[in-house]
């Protein structure tokens, strides 16, 4: 039987943490290190996802008022706030662990075990598509994660207690998220583990074993405890001065001004939102001079966005949707639950508001 290791980093700065990961990833994808389960913890940070536009998500003012870290994730998906009340969980797996299968699909196998794992601490938690799980159809854990070649990284949180007011103060919630719960605020979209048991609500150990039992039970792996290897932490630090802890890759994405001329469109689909802005050029308006894809969707690999960019730029209109097309057919890129005609669709609607 294949082992899992498991670490437990406990509370790291979040940019700092943030680079662990990758580091994970890379050693993983080197066969330097074996499949791994890392629990991780945050001081208070707001988290924009890997493709997000940083303010459109996050109220940075308040942030730096009341002393929260503001970080960038490797990971698609949407904002999240995290602090020393909330436990992370992180996995590197190989494809082969697994038996193969899609983003999608691999996505379910994990939200179930995760979801399994929880409800041993005494709560119904299920998995809810595209990638939360929920008690009483409120969310209790966010997931996501992608392919680096051979190797799966996929994150999670489990919601054990925090205050909802600073989380709602520090995240700018869109209206349109909570529509879809048929919600008031943001607060009665997620419940934690406090809320749920109360005085019962079992220690950090007990929450982090349960989840070891579970992912070791659907996946087929006997658990070893580990720790963090000098080469890991090295690349980390190193990964955290050159790059994910600069202000250059938090800030990195930002929606344009429309002063600008930029033109805005959005796809909303079960996948998450897709935000297009594009600005025209020549003499009839009727070339792509440049594009930002920005939202909350899982692809993988991530980069792949911004190659997606590059490929639009100088693209004629009429030519949209076949380039758009041809370009995820070669690029073998695995997305979770959005396609490539959402990616044309929110285009269109930023073409469609000239």
């Amino acid at each position: 039987m294949k082992t899992l290791r498991i670490l437990d980093t406990g509370v790291i700065e979040g940019r700092l943490n943030i680079a662990f990961g990758q580091a994970i990833v890379e050693a993983h994808g080197t066969g330097q290190v074996p499949d791994t389960l890392r629990f991780l913890r945050f001081p208070p940070t707001a988290l924009v996802g890997r493709h997000q536009a940083l303010g459109q998500e996050i109220d940075l003012g308040y942030c730096r008022e009341h002393g929260i870290g503001v970080v960038r994730r490797i990971t698609g998906g949407g904002a999240i706030y995290l602090d020393p009340g909330q436990l992370g969980w992180e996995l590197a797996l190989h494809r082969s662990t697994l038996g193969g299968g899609t983003l999608e699909n691999v996505a379910r196998r994990i939200c179930e075990a995760a979801a399994d794992g929880i409800s041993r601490l005494g709560v119904d938690a299920r998995y809810r598509p595209r990638n939360d799980i929920e008690v009483g159809g409120r969310k209790i854990s966010g997931t996501g994660g992608f392919f680096d070649g051979d190797t799966l990284f996929y994150q999670g949180t489990v919601l054990v207690d925090m205050d909802p007011r600073t989380m709602v103060s520090a995240l700018r919630v869109p209206r349109a998220k909570l529509a879809k719960h048929e919600l008031d605020s943001a607060e009665q979209r997620v419940v934690t583990l406090r809320e749920l048991l109360g005085e019962n609500t079992p220690e950090l150990a007990e929450i982090q074993a349960a989840l070891v039992a579970a992912f070791c039970e659907h996946l087929g792996l006997a658990a070893a405890p580990g720790t963090i290897s000098a080469a890991e932490r090295r690349e980390a630090e190193t990964l955290h001065r050159e790059e994910i802890g600069t202000e250059a890759f938090v800030t990195g994405i930002e929606e344009p001004p429309r002063a600008r001329g930029d033109l805005a469109g959005e796809r909303v689909c079960p996948g998450g939102t897709i935000r297009s802005y594009l600005r025209l050029e020549g003499p009839a308006q009727n070339r792509i001079r440049g594009a930002l894809i920005t939202g909350d969707f899982f692809i993988t690999p991530p980069r792949v966005i911004f190659d997606l960019e590059s490929r639009l730029r100088g693209v004629y209109l009429e030519d949209l949707d076949s380039v758009i097309t041809d370009f995820f057919e070669d690029a073998g890129v695995d997305v979770l639950s959005v396609a490539p005609g959402d990616f044309v669709a929110s285009i269109r609607d930023a073409l469609d508001r000239v």
